[in-house]
């Protein structure tokens, strides 16, 4: 879709409950009804790939479109990401082969060839080769033009074997990546090196992760192809010697011993190292203690000092003990190791989650980055971002178990069927809902005169219809069938939940006052607005004159995007005098990392306890996830209506 159509994609979605005239639309995008309804195939077009949705025309009331609440937040995400791919497959799969053969080929190719070879002209292969380019150089890899010779990548062996395991990162598609590699070869070689990859790991009872063995798949394949063009690897004497001292180096050379007959190619050394390290840094599904190997996890040094980190500083900072939770612990202990291994033998680390854990759980994954930012100093360990998410999930499980072992749910029950039967029931309630704590079977009888005495009573459980009250009740059957446990246990959730509709006020309005507030920005980088907001913060007073600095430094480490097309740029609390937001509105989204970004919420707040601050990243969340609101701020342009949309 062009920019005019993605705008009528996104004015449809924030009005989808209501139909639009096409007239209406085409004035506020500035072009003829005509266009409007042409538009329509394309929106329909991109619709019937990306999404379930609808665009329904009813003559004499207008367009509307039929969307599910939470495919209407993921439609909004995708429509806000910046996409580095091009447009169509076969744009894909020529940029794909274009880049595959730069980095297999041993002899230059001139840009007529490509030309020649893709039925395209040459200015396509220019845009190509700069897409490309732009690509390789995250690798240290360059490409060459001679005169009159062609175009040649140069770089180290290493570089080009990341890269080229890498592909897929490229055009933003790893299933058409990895079955364009397999195709290279014949199909019984691929299926050979399938199987002994499997035999693999049953004989050493390892249990990869799908991305891993995959992974292994292509970089063993690549490494045949790289061997067979004698474009072999380079690897120092020390870290010979330390490989081939591990139970993976023999193992690794039992599996290329299999190959070698196949291929009719002998391994060399250094390939089964480079191969070892791959295989070292290979995550698992989980461990199993054979012959005691389980204990070399326990034991690698680094490893225990960065999980008792990490179990440390964020109990501190959460305010949850996190060392109670032994499935966690051992769950850090089994994805670190793989990213330390990884870390070390400098292999590629990717999350094509990361997007998505930023967006739902921007909290705890900026907790982490803090932590993981203060670690780097103390130990001198760099886990990146794409680590740091998959970090979240297992910290925001750990949350989740902790929080229904310590945050039971005071309950009563009121039960018109004797003794017998409300024990009963209770046994059953208390079985099923390990969070809730029944502190009391009683009569209805007694109900008033119990509530007078105990004023810490959350809930009432009762077989029998009772008077309005002010503490919430469910009422069940005294056997409580398996019916009624699931609508209670989707009753005590939404008692869990914040209900934003119900809430006078977001704690953010506590944080900020017309005079950091900017609508209706023209900037053209992020770190242009970042030093607007920061500078406006400390003219006030609320930040130091650095804020600024390390708000971008605080940046470069991992985009603070959040999805819905906003942004949370924020410093270390050090550098905060007292706490503020200043908040910005963007006439025309900017890319800010991968995202488009349109609305950014400067963030300058202390720890001014854990509930205030875990309820401002909530709020923060809940916004990311009503695209209709989020697209009612962004179109504001008095300041005092913005706030006082925050407000409602």
């Amino acid at each position: 879709m062009n920019t005019r159509q993605k705008e009528v994609l996104f004015l449809l979605l924030s009005e989808s409950d209501e139909h639009v005239l096409v007239q209406d639309l085409a004035d506020r995008v500035n072009c003829s009804e005509k266009t409007i309804r042409n538009d329509f195939k394309a929106i329909e077009a991109y619709l019937a790939v990306y999404s379930s949705a609808l665009l329904v025309r009813k003559p004499g009331l207008g367009v509307y479109l039929e969307i599910e609440e939470p495919e209407k937040i993921d439609l909004f995400n995708k429509l806000y990401r910046v996409h580095k791919r091009t447009k169509y497959e076969s744009d894909e799969e020529r940029i794909l082969k274009i880049a595959y053969n730069l980095l297999m080929n041993v002899k230059s190719v001139t840009a007529q060839e490509m030309a020649t070879q893709y039925f395209v002209n040459r200015a396509t292969i220019k845009k190509d080769l700069d897409n490309i380019k732009k690509w390789l150089s995250r690798f240290g890899l360059t490409v060459i033009s001679k005169q009159r010779v062609g175009l040649m990548i140069e770089g180290s062996e290493k570089d080009k074997r990341k890269a080229l395991a890498r592909l897929s990162d490229l055009i933003c598609n790893s299933d058409l990546t990895n079955q364009f590699i397999k195709n290279q070869f014949l199909y019984h070689e691929v299926e050979f090196v399938m199987n002994e990859l499997k035999a693999l790991q049953k004989r050493h009872s390892l249990f990869f992760t799908d991305d891993t063995f995959e992974s292994l798949l292509m970089h063993t394949l690549l490494m045949v192809r790289r061997i067979k063009l004698k474009q072999s690897i380079s690897i120092s004497e020390q870290e010979i010697k330390i490989m081939k001292e591990t139970k993976e180096y023999k193992r690794t050379l039992e599996f290329l011993k299999q190959l070698e007959l196949v291929f009719a190619i002998r391994f060399p050394e250094e390939e089964a190292i480079y191969l070892t390290t791959h295989i070292l840094g290979g995550k698992l599904r989980y461990q199993e203690e054979v012959e005691g190997e389980s204990k070399l996890i326990e034991n690698n040094l680094i490893l225990s000092q960065v999980v008792q980190y990490l179990i440390t500083r964020m109990s501190q900072l959460i305010e949850i003990d996190f060392s109670k939770d032994q499935v966690l612990i051992d769950g850090l202990h089994i994805h670190l190791y793989t990213t330390l291994n990884r870390l070390h033998y400098d292999l590629s680390l990717s999350n094509p989650m990361l997007h998505d854990i930023k967006r739902m759980y921007p909290y705890m994954f900026d907790m982490l980055i803090q932590i993981l930012e203060e670690m780097n100093e103390t130990l001198a360990v760099y886990i990146p971002e794409e680590e740091a998410a998959y970090l979240t999930l297992h910290f925001e499980a750990a949350m989740e178990r902790l929080d229904h072992q310590e945050k039971s749910k005071k309950v009563i029950i009121v039960c018109h069927m004797g003794i017998g039967m409300s024990q009963l029931l209770r046994t059953k309630i208390e079985r099923r809902f390990r969070y809730v704590h029944v502190v009391g079977c009683i009569a209805k009888a007694d109900l008033e005169s119990y509530l007078a005495n105990h004023h810490d009573v959350e809930l009432i459980i009762s077989t029998i219809d009772l008077p309005k009250l002010s503490i919430p009740h469910f009422v069940v059957s005294p056997l409580l069938e398996w019916t009624e446990e699931k609508k209670l246990e989707d009753f005590i959730e939404q008692l869990n939940q914040i209900n934003y509709n119900e809430e006078k006020d977001f704690v953010m309005l506590n944080y900020t006052t017309p005079f950091l507030v900017f609508l209706q920005q023209e900037v053209k980088h992020p770190y242009q607005l970042i030093e607007k907001l920061a500078q406006a913060l400390h003219s006030k007073g609320y930040v130091d004159k650095d804020y600024a600095e390390h708000a971008i430094i605080r940046e470069k480490m991992s985009a603070t995007t959040i999805g819905s097309g906003i942004a949370i740029p924020h410093a270390n609390a050090k550098f905060i005098k007292e706490s503020a937001i200043a908040i910005a509105t963007l006439k025309e989204p900017i890319e800010w990392g991968t995202e488009k970004v349109s609305l950014v919420f400067m963030l300058a707040v202390k720890s001014d306890g854990k509930e205030v601050t875990k309820q401002l990243f909530q709020e923060l969340s809940f916004i990311s996830e009503q695209p209709s609101f989020v697209q009612k701020l962004t179109k504001e342009t008095n300041i005092m209506r913005f706030l006082s949309h925050l407000n409602n």
